[in-house]
């Protein structure tokens, strides 16, 4: 019997999500040694201009990165490009890029009102992940609609909430940013409420899958 060959997939979704995985660590490193006491020894060189400039640079990284979430399924879709190791970096991509930005912002320390929201958000995270590995080959967990719009919720929340804290770097209206930081700590709040609630549906469903087993 003659040998077939794989039709070739399009690359570039997947190179995009491979993008938004190391832009996310990037973003965090440069968001972190940009906060006030961020890294000891470099800190104290960073004058507060030095740490918009920096802050806005990895608020830019964010959202182009955040922004690729969205065009690499899209383009794998149209192209009929999925692929397994796509569908294994996308939530990794994903939650490294979350959890990036919000270490990053705490780095900073003037937002102790999100504290328990991103909280809630990166322990939801990890209890998924670890069932997701202690079900895999017994429990099938399939990503749900409202699962991906928690992600997209959470990254508009924490680009709102770097934006507040570069307010003044990006040279805003002072009198705007009061209403626009309780905009962000809503929208914090909210995306922790969606993400604590998605991660008790896999929990359920995984409860009464291994209960029919």
């Amino acid at each position: 019997m003659p040998m077939t060959h794989a039709p070739h997939v399009n690359p570039i979704p997947n190179i995009l999500t491979g993008i938004r995985l190391f832009a996310g660590v990037i973003m965090f490193l440069i968001l972190a040694g940009a906060a006030p006491q961020g890294v000891p020894l470099l800190s104290s060189y960073l004058s507060p201009d030095d740490q918009f400039r920096l802050g806005r640079t990895a608020f830019v990284i964010f959202i182009i990165a955040a922004s690729t979430d969205w065009v690499d399924g899209y383009l794998a879709r149209r192209w009929n490009a999925t692929t397994r190791l796509g569908a294994i970096l996308d939530p990794i991509a994903d939650k490294i890029l979350v959890t990036g930005a919000i270490l990053g912002v705490l780095a900073w320390g003037s937002v102790p009102q999100i504290a328990i929201p991103c909280g809630l958000i990166l322990f939801r995270e990890f209890a998924v992940s670890a069932l997701r590995e202690t079900m895999a080959g017994t429990v099938k967990l399939p990503v749900t609609l409202l699962a991906k719009w928690k992600t997209t919720l959470q990254m508009v929340a924490l680009a709102a909430l770097q934006l507040v804290l570069l307010w003044d770097g990006f040279g805003l209206p002072l009198d705007w940013q009061p209403g626009f930081q309780t905009f962000a700590y809503v929208l914090i709040w909210a995306a922790a409420v969606v993400t604590v609630w998605t991660g008790w549906q896999y929990f359920d469903t995984a409860r009464r899958e291994m209960s029919a087993l």
